[in-house]
């Protein structure tokens, strides 16, 4: 069995299947550069999980920060990324309980960061809070 933060980052990346302009280009956690080809691309990383335990009863309400980055090349790299920000945010916002994972996911936030390369790229960050319940003594279950 896996944890259910797992399951969540696997749903979340089973949710952006068909993004606008990534195609299959889904990594999860990936750290090796991405080749020119291989642009654009989602990254779906794990920022922060944090807990509470809420009530008297043997349950933890996790809060796990979830970021998906857009990766892309183009002359200007942030206007480049809209439709797929757009398409991502979209399909993320669609299921709030990620096909029964989790209790809410909520949009954090975006950062941009442009940088200089072979061609000029940029990496899109969107930041999203999601919201899930496990008992006390097992990360799988609620």
């Amino acid at each position: 069995m896996t944890t259910k933060r797992e399951s969540i980052l696997a749903q979340i990346a089973s949710t952006l299947s068909g993004t606008t302009n990534v195609g299959s280009r889904i990594y999860r956690s990936r750290v090796e550069p991405l080749t020119r080809g291989e642009s654009p691309a989602l990254v779906i990383e794990p920022i922060s999980d944090t807990v509470e335990q809420n009530t008297s009863l043997p349950t933890l309400d996790w809060s796990l920060t979830v970021r998906v980055a857009v990766i892309v090349r183009g002359d200007v790299p942030d206007q480049q990324a809209d439709a797929t920000v757009e398409s991502l945010h979209s399909k993320m916002m669609a299921d709030l309980t990620l096909n029964g994972y989790a209790i809410d996911v909520q949009p954090q936030g975006v950062s941009f960061d442009l940088v200089e390369a072979d061609q000029p790229a940029g990496v899109i960050a969107c930041d999203f809070l999601v919201r899930y319940r496990t008992s006390l003594t097992d990360l799988t279950s609620s």
